[in-house]
């Protein structure tokens, strides 16, 4: 059977996420020391991302929608410090603007110009990046976000909704993420093919268990490129490398 889509996840695998949410994060601290001096002096950084995870570790779902999750710990930091909560909101908006300026990974996309027209292109995506203010939404027919769609990978549940949305079986979808769990056993229980795309080259150090074999594993889009220039034309079977 044909590969007739590519999905893609987002963070680290179109682009690096922990330098842009650390940079994030001291843009609103910033803002927190101008416009709400109370939090700032009562909180940290560090404070304020251990009070995210007691959250998330009190109510699991909070990891379908991680700007939901920083809005609840920011509201309990504001109460706590006896300030405004309307202005949790205008500390979110700035959090926001700086989480999507992100820089694309060199080969993104010069790549997925070439893959347009060839593939249908989808995300899948347990973050929040906005592909709109981000610039690449035009590369893409679907994008699916686990915040909106009420599961997150690595349910099959929303591999499948990005294949219905591109109205292709999960067989003739590949899918392309930095996460062996999330993103390569999530789309093989899905019934898709799975790319680890491993840009930090962890093979070396990091073992994957057994029962996780990728179709492929790249350290580039430049050898996803020539890869799906083969198994286009050849097909796949999980775990059946063509590195």
């Amino acid at each position: 059977m044909r590969i007739k889509a590519v999905l893609f996840d987002l963070d680290d695998t179109l682009w690096p996420i922990m330098p842009v949410i650390r940079r994030a994060e001291d843009e609103l601290f910033a803002w927190l020391q101008a416009h709400v001096p109370a939090v700032a002096s009562r909180f940290t950084v560090d404070g304020l991302r251990d009070r995210r995870r007691r959250l998330l570790e009190q109510n699991p779902h909070y990891r379908l929608d991680l700007a939901k999750l920083r809005h609840a710990g920011l509201t309990e930091a504001f109460l706590a410090a006896g300030e405004d909560c309307a202005k949790v909101d205008l500390a979110m908006a700035v959090f926001s603007k700086a989480r999507n300026e992100v820089t694309p990974f060199d080969d993104v996309v010069p790549v997925l110009e070439k893959l347009r027209g060839r593939f249908s292109l989808g995300s899948v995506s347990n973050g929040v990046a906005d592909l709109e203010v981000i610039g690449l939404a035009r590369y893409f027919q679907a994008s699916i976000a686990a915040h909106s769609f009420g599961a997150a990978k690595p349910e099959a549940a929303i591999f499948q909704a990005a294949c219905d949305a591109l109205c292709v079986a999960p067989e003739e979808a590949v899918y392309v993420g930095d996460d062996p769990f999330l993103d390569v056993e999530g789309a093989h229980r899905a019934g898709l093919h799975a790319v680890w795309m491993n840009r930090a080259g962890l093979e070396s150090a990091f073992r994957l268990p057994e029962h996780i074999r990728p179709d492929a594993t790249f350290t580039t889009m430049h050898e996803l490129h020539q890869w799906l220039d083969t198994a286009d034309t050849i097909g796949m079977q999980h775990g059946s490398s063509l590195e």
